[in-house]
C-alpha cells in the first residue's frame, strides 16, 4: 500500500478491510516521516505497533 492511501484510510469513517501479514487491521495513524503506520490487530486491540506502510494490504471486498 502506499503513503496516500494508507492516509485516506486511516481518516476514513468507514471500515476498510485492510491486512498485515494476514492478519486483520486497524490504522490509527500515519507518519509522514518514517512512511511507517501505527496499527493494531482488530483481534488484540491493546496491541498497538508500527510497521511500514508498504506491508500493508488492502483487501478487495467486491465480488
Amino acid at each position: 500500500m502506499d503513503k496516500q492511501r494508507a492516509e485516506e484510510i486511516a481518516h476514513s469513517p468507514d471500515m476498510k478491510h485492510v491486512t498485515y501479514n494476514g492478519t486483520p487491521i486497524y490504522i490509527q495513524h500515519v507518519d509522514d516521516v518514517t512512511d511507517t503506520a501505527r496499527i493494531f490487530s482488530l483481534t488484540q486491540p491493546e496491541n498497538e505497533f508500527d510497521v511500514p506502510v508498504t506491508s500493508l494490504i488492502e483487501e478487495n471486498t467486491t465480488s
